[in-house]
C-alpha cells in the first residue's frame, strides 16, 4: 500500500479551464471566422470577445499544468514534498507530546511530523470543502496507515499554505487563535504566503508575539533556496512564501 497525497492543483480545475478554452475557441470559429448567424460590427465584437476568452483560458490551462507538474509527488520537481519535509524538520515534539496540523488536506505534513516524532501524537484538522474535493478524511487516514503512523490527539502547531485561502480581513487574528492552543514551551512552524496584502505588517505581529512571551521567532523567506529559488517562486507566483517559526 502506497500513500496518495494527491496534488495541490486539482485536476478538475485544469479540466474546467481546458473545457472553457475549447468552448470559447469553438464560438470564436463559429461567430468570428465563419460569421454564422451574425455580421458587421456584431461579428467582430463576438470574434474579439470569444477570441480573447479563448486565449486567457488557454493561458490559465497551461499555467495550471505547470503548477500541477511542479507540485506532483510523483513528478520530477516534487516541490510539495520539499516544502512538507522541509517544514517538518523544524518540529520536535517531546516524549508523549501532541502536535496539531491545521489544514492537513491529504495528511502530508501531519504524517511527516509524526514520522519524525514517533514518540508523540499528531492531530490533523481540516474542513475538506468542495474547493479541494480530492482531499478528505478517509484519504488522510489511509495515507497515515500506508506510512505506518497513527494520528492521535499540543506541544507543536504546524500549517502549510492554508490561511491565505481563508477569507478574512484579519489573518493575524487567525494566527493568534491557532497559537492559543500551544502549551508553554511549545513550538510552531507555519508556512504560507506572508505578503502584506494577505497578513499586513508581519514585523509588528512578531513584535506583538514577543510582548506575549514568545521566543526564537523567525520569518524565513523560503524562496531563496530553502524550498525553491527566486525564479521558480516568481514563475509560480509564490514570491511571498515564508516560514513563520517560534516557541511559546
Amino acid at each position: 500500500m502506497k500513500p496518495d497525497y494527491k496534488n495541490w492543483v486539482p485536476k478538475g480545475m485544469i479540466a474546467s479551464f481546458a473545457a472553457g478554452a475549447g468552448v470559447a475557441l469553438v464560438l470564436f470559429l463559429i461567430f468570428g471566422v465563419c460569421g454564422a448567424f451574425v455580421g458587421g460590427v456584431l461579428r467582430w465584437f463576438l470574434a474579439g470577445l470569444f477570441g480573447a476568452a479563448a486565449l486567457v483560458l488557454i493561458g490559465f490551462t497551461i499555467y495550471c499544468i505547470v503548477w500541477y507538474r511542479a507540485f506532483d509527488y510523483g513528478g520530477k520537481r516534487q516541490l510539495s514534498r520539499a516544502i512538507v519535509e522541509g517544514t517538518a524538520k523544524y518540529v520536535d515534539l517531546p516524549e508523549g507530546g501532541r502536535g496539531l496540523d491545521v489544514g492537513c488536506g491529504s495528511g502530508a505534513l501531519t504524517i511527516a511530523v509524526a514520522k519524525r516524532n514517533p514518540h508523540a501524537s499528531v492531530l490533523g484538522v481540516d474542513r475538506w470543502g468542495f474547493e479541494y474535493a480530492s482531499f478528505n478524511k478517509q484519504l488522510c487516514e489511509s495515507n497515515a496507515r500506508a506510512e505506518g503512523v497513527q494520528n492521535g490527539s499540543f506541544d507543536a502547531v504546524t500549517s502549510n499554505y492554508v490561511y491565505h485561502n481563508v477569507s478574512s480581513k484579519d489573518r493575524q487574528a487567525l494566527l493568534l487563535e491557532t497559537l492559543r492552543v500551544l502549551k508553554k514551551g511549545g513550538s510552531f512552524a507555519i508556512h504560507d504566503l506572508f505578503s502584506r496584502g494577505n497578513y499586513g505588517d508581519m514585523d509588528a505581529f512578531i513584535a506583538r508575539l514577543k510582548e506575549q512571551g514568545y521566543e526564537q521567532l523567525e520569518l524565513i523567506d523560503t524562496t531563496q533556496g530553502l524550498f525553491m529559488g527566486p525564479r521558480e517562486a516568481k514563475w509560480l507566483m509564490l514570491g511571498s512564501s515564508k516560514l513563520l517559526m517560534g516557541k511559546k
